[in-house]
């Protein structure tokens, strides 16, 4: 089986997914086309003038923290409205990329469930060929056809395998390859049949994790690593056997920060002072390389770049950008500018960076100190949400459903 070797990630090409995008720099599903939080975009303008970058529209698509996903032409978010105006629903948005305009959105009832937060939607929409699926708080997962919006299979996955719902609800991202659907549902996962919507293989009934399922080839086999609720976990995708796993436990069930891999080990990371390590794989055997609390991912990972890695660390309302040496564990420095948590996605060798405060920022991935490039408010707060770049255009939203699209285009 042939691999790519992207960013310091091995990840083949059988698990990238079956997606045939109508552009190379298409966002089609969470933490992008490799899995990584990593574009590979070039077209794009990394300064801007002091007015900052050029807004092409706005939207308000209601409370939550889901990202935004671009595929042929078209960008895809969720949120929650009704909260003191009625019944309060979920809606997906379809917008037309390029001009913000609303080409079809569908509703579904939905509390809020602002349990210690905002609530809203968690989790961001899969787009796969003609197809997008999206997961709800309570397990409610739907398929609809991408152009038009109409629904061509539902299941609510939770009661259907009469799995606990995790405290803050379901927020993980489907994962497509080829015709089966992966969700962060149960024990260790949930695989469907992409087509209808049936149950292929479940894991147990036990409270899930916060994460996204990351495919991975391991020893030249195929697995999706998976941080579930009290370990992380390598599991065959065929089947839903669990392969390997390290215990991991963190307050109050959350494991939300996708492990990042590379090579044979995998880097997992977690807030309300959790910490961080580094474990090699071999076979069903797991190692411990190293382990403190320099990086404490509360919601989003990291990205790696040449054996370093970039991300927020800390716990509601006192985070930090950090950068980590992968191989040590060794923190090379901090920046105290974000005003709390943030969120970041990787172009190539730059960071682009949302702050807490709704400031977009471009830096260099400089492992000897932080390197601004360019800053400007773009949202307002509060932001949590990873920006997404694609196609020349940066998509931010923030907690209360402010949708930005930015013109980053190269002149």
């Amino acid at each position: 089986m042939k691999t790519l070797l992207l960013s310091g990630i091995c990840i083949s090409l059988f698990l990238i997914g079956t997606v045939v995008s109508a552009d190379a720099a298409d966002w089609y599903r969470w933490r992008g086309p490799d899995v990584n939080g990593i574009s590979n975009e070039t077209n794009w303008n990394a300064k801007w003038s002091d007015d900052g970058p050029k807004r092409l529209w706005k939207a308000k698509i209601g409370t939550g923290f889901s990202s935004i996903t671009v595929a042929a032409g078209r960008a895809y978010s969720m949120g929650n409205s009704g909260r003191g105006r009625g019944i309060e629903k979920d809606t997906i948005f379809c917008f037309d990329a390029l001009t913000g305009k609303n080409l079809w959105s569908y509703s579904y009832e939905s509390k809020l469930d602002p349990k210690y937060y905002d609530g809203g939607t968690s989790a961001t929409p899969t787009i796969d060929d003609n197809h997008v699926y999206t997961l709800s708080k309570d397990g409610l997962l739907i398929c609809f056809e991408a152009s038009n919006g109409k629904v061509v299979w539902q299941k609510s996955v939770g009661k259907a395998i009469k799995s606990k719902r995790p405290m803050w609800g379901y927020a993980s991202s489907p994962l497509v390859i080829d015709n089966s659907l992966f969700v962060n549902v149960g024990t260790y996962g949930t695989c469907l049949d992409k087509k209808t919507g049936e149950v292929i293989w479940e894991t147990g009934k036990a409270a899930s994790g916060y994460s996204s399922f990351v495919p991975y080839v391991r020893g030249g086999q195929d697995e999706l690593v998976l941080f579930a609720a009290e370990e992380v976990v390598g599991i065959n995708p065929k089947d839903g056997k669990k392969q390997w796993g390290y215990p991991w436990k963190t307050k109050y069930g959350v494991n939300s920060a996708d492990p990042i891999l590379l090579g044979d080990k995998v880097f997992i990371s977690s807030g309300y002072d959790r910490g961080c390590a580094l474990l090699k794989v071999d076979g069903a055997k797991i190692t411990k390389i190293w382990e403190n609390k320099n990086m404490c991912n509360h919601f989003n990972a990291c990205v790696l770049i040449d054996g370093y890695l970039y991300g927020f660390s800390g716990n509601t309302g006192r985070g930090t950008l950090r950068c980590l040496e992968m191989a040590t564990g060794k923190m090379k420095w901090e920046e105290k500018s974000f005003g709390g948590f943030g969120a970041l996605q990787a172009i190539g060798k730059k960071l682009l960076i949302i702050s807490n405060q709704g400031e977009l920022v471009v830096a260099d991935s400089n492992p000897e100190n932080f390197t601004e490039i360019a800053r400007a408010q773009v949202t307002g707060p509060k932001c949590w949400t990873t920006p997404v770049l694609s196609n020349g255009r940066v998509y931010c939203r923030n907690s209360r459903g402010d949708l930005i699209c930015l013109d980053l285009g190269a002149n």
